[in-house]
């Protein structure tokens, strides 16, 4: 029996004494790494002076215990020690033994320094390959919050074109109420602007349409066959194209005469749409539109007074104060155009005929704060006197 143990036994260097013990006992050496590392730990603890005296006594009591003793510090000592690669020691070791430089560099005689920590420690070593996502996710959730500001701020401040818009129409509405009577004063002492959506930059056929036509009460049969065609072509272009090739319609419809161009032939319509450049599918409506407005006559007498049987011959006055709350169409509107297409007409949509209430004063859509609202408004109360 003692000849087997004797076999299976080896012998083992513990701080440098031989000990004999079995083979399957013995304690794995540590790597040639991770030596360094905790000579650098307990150097980088950093100590006061007052210290060292203590840490030599104890490094010479440890010298002189038994093997048995010796070992079993060893291993409570692994025990608490995390676990390391070589590279990842190599580096702990390297960082420990620079902060151990530094610290003694920086030491001053009865000065108490700060206890560095295996917390302290992990903080100064390189970031994982797992953090690289984390990095990321946080990167990606500042990038998010910035986008919300910049969003947060939109209309915010005030544009260039607004302010100079602002200035302008102030300016405009001073001179006009100078020079027409007509125009009210504002009763707060205040200059008033036009509607909103007349810059410094829009066109001057635009503005003059704002100031003199649009949202005027209109009763003639030509004026509203005119803006019921205008309305119509106007969809998918702007009111200032519209505005600038109105000659041209006027000529080619000869002046929006309903009798005349309900009696226009498929020829004299391709030729009116070769001619003036005129889509043929426009002309063809404008025509049908002329026939179902003399049906129109024999039953309400005019197309005014139809149009106007509506809103019982008072404008609609919604009082706007901001341009963005002005719809492109209403239930009145979908009203009429529904009654519309039932009788035949063509380009009658419910924007469309928004659009042509609009234009003929059946609804004052100029802001409250523009000169105009009154002016139309005083206009249809004398109309109806």
């Amino acid at each position: 029996m003692c000849n087997s143990n004797v076999k299976s036994a080896g012998v083992a260097q513990i701080d440098g004494r031989p000990v004999l013990q079995p083979a399957g006992n013995r304690v794995a050496a540590a790597p040639d790494a991770a030596r360094p590392l905790k000579k650098s730990l307990q150097k980088s603890l950093s100590m006061p002076a007052s210290y060292d005296n203590n840490n030599n006594a104890t490094a010479a009591a440890r010298a002189t215990a038994p093997p048995e003793n010796t070992r079993a510090a060893a291993t409570a000592a692994a025990s608490l020690l995390p676990p390391t690669t070589p590279a990842r020691a190599t580096t702990k070791a390297a960082g420990a033994a620079e902060k151990s430089r530094s610290a003694k560099a920086s030491r001053k005689p009865g000065a108490v320094l700060p206890v560095v920590t295996f917390a302290a420690l992990e903080a100064f070593e390189p970031a994982a390959a797992g953090s690289i996502a984390a990095a990321q996710r946080e990167h990606a959730a500042q990038a998010q919050a910035q986008r919300k500001m910049r969003i947060a701020h939109y209309g915010r401040t005030a544009s260039f074109s607004r302010v100079e818009g602002r200035v302008g129409a102030t300016a405009t509405a001073t001179a006009t109420a100078a020079a027409d009577p007509a125009v009210p004063a504002s009763p707060t002492g205040h200059d008033e602007k036009r509607c909103s959506f007349i810059t410094p930059y829009s066109d001057p056929l635009y503005v003059a349409y704002h100031d003199e036509e649009w949202g005027v009460p209109v009763h003639d049969d030509e004026l509203l066959f005119e803006m019921l065609t205008l309305s119509g072509v106007q969809v998918g272009a702007d009111w200032t194209s519209i505005l600038k090739k109105r000659h041209v319609y006027r000529e080619a419809f000869s002046g929006f005469s309903v009798d005349a161009v309900a009696k226009y032939t498929e020829k004299q319509m391709a030729s009116l749409s070769a001619d003036y450049g005129l889509d043929l599918g426009t002309v063809r409506g404008t025509v049908n539109n002329a026939c179902r407005i003399l049906e129109l006559r024999r039953d309400f007498g005019s197309l005014d007074k139809y149009v106007w049987a509506f809103v019982n011959n008072k404008p609609l006055s919604p009082s706007y104060k901001y341009s963005r709350k002005i719809p492109v169409k209403t239930s009145k509107s979908e009203s009429i155009s529904k009654d519309m297409v039932r009788r035949g007409f063509r380009f009658v949509g419910p924007t469309v005929i928004h659009s042509f209430m609009q234009a003929v004063g059946l609804t004052n859509d100029h802001l409250v704060s523009c000169p105009r609202h009154r002016v139309c408004s005083s206009a249809a109360a004398a109309t109806r006197v």
